[in-house]
């Protein structure tokens, strides 16, 4: 039964992205040829597979995404004028974290800093992926010093290390980050990340404030944050995990993406596991946040939701919602979405430099 006056599959249960009147035509032209356009298909694997099989899937998974996104950048120039390095550091729990600094090849005098956190539910993908190093030059290009970081997956080919091991990688890269300002140039450090690095953004926010090092961070820019665990069982406060399901996303695939994450599930309303869950008293205090959402992304309510607790809480705080894209289509849709992709890159520059 339809309703259609309702959004998504809110209005038409049997609604895709492909069908939806709100999807950019130009990103659906670019899902089409790769399947993506249709509704996310059913997993073969449930929460009640072993643990060895989740792993097993997720890093085939892993493998289609780095694909997909690979496909979506085809053919693009390298970004000019950037420079590139790598530091390997070690990290609380006494392994290795590789980090990849860029910086505009020409800058003179002190910049501002980006501590850059991939996506990928924290579970799959990869710092050094071709995608990210792109991501990364472009807002280099900008005019910043951007920190990508090889943290520890709770599963794929960097896994699998459960929560909280890539949250501690995340935390001492900022400690590093914050070290090391004077050699790199940096005046203040903004935290940013999409998905599954947006959960670590505002985890790391979060962290921090309990550490007491709430002081090296100047700012946050969490994109499409993946941070209720409400995947399982959708709450009803939360509309998009029902408007938007299977739409690029499922709540059956971020189900078993938590699952990887927390598998003794001790963790399911731990803030620095699940930001959502964050308390006024958390959040009080935190410096200045942007949350962009996608409109089409299953996870579009969650991130507002913490935005409406942060304001709440009286951090200066602002939302963006990019309309007409699913999850994270402002990060990967350069070449058929350019303008909506370079708003985004310019947003994050612009809130780094006002701070």
């Amino acid at each position: 039964m339809t309703t259609p006056n309702l959004p998504g599959r809110l209005g038409n249960p049997d609604s895709t992205l492909a069908l939806d009147p709100r999807a950019d035509p130009r990103m659906i032209a670019a899902m089409i040829p790769i399947g993506l356009a249709e509704r996310t298909p059913p997993q073969p694997v449930t929460m009640e597979t072993p643990l060895e099989s989740l792993h097993e899937f997720n890093t085939m998974a892993e493998a289609m995404f780095d694909e997909a996104f690979s496909t979506f950048s085809a053919g693009l120039a390298p970004i000019a004028g950037v420079e590139r390095t790598i530091e390997v550091i070690p990290g609380v729990d006494g392994n290795d974290i590789t980090l990849y600094i860029h910086r505009p090849a020409d800058a003179s005098g002190l910049l501002p800093g980006v501590l850059h956190l991939h996506g990928g539910g924290m579970t799959i993908l990869e710092a050094s992926s071709s995608s990210y190093q792109r991501w990364r030059d472009h807002l280099a290009a900008t005019g910043l010093v951007v920190c990508g970081v090889e943290f520890r997956n709770a599963s794929g080919k960097l896994g699998p290390y459960p929560f909280p091991a890539g949250l501690n990688d995340c935390t001492s890269a900022l400690l590093w980050f914050a070290e090391q300002r004077s050699r790199l140039g940096v005046t203040k450090i903004v935290v940013s990340g999409e998905s599954g690095g947006g959960n670590l953004t505002l985890a790391t926010t979060l962290k921090a404030k309990r550490d007491g090092h709430l002081d090296l961070i100047a700012g946050v820019y969490a994109q499409c944050p993946y941070i209720s665990n409400a995947y399982e069982s959708p709450v009803p406060e939360l509309t998009s995990l029902f408007e938007n399901d299977g739409y690029f996303l499922s709540c059956e695939q971020m189900g078993v993406m938590a699952m990887v994450y927390d598998p003794s599930r001790e963790s399911a309303t731990n803030p620095l596991a699940w930001p959502y869950h964050a308390s006024a008293e958390d959040v009080a205090g935190l410096p200045p946040h942007v949350i962009s959402v996608n409109e089409l992304d299953p996870l579009r309510d969650e991130g507002l939701a913490y935005y409406r607790k942060l304001a709440a809480a009286g951090v200066p705080v602002a939302a963006r919602t990019v309309n007409g894209t699913c999850h994270a289509g402002d990060c990967i849709f350069e070449v058929a979405l350019p303008e909506v992709f370079a708003a985004t890159i310019r947003d994050i520059k612009g809130f780094a430099g006002s701070l």
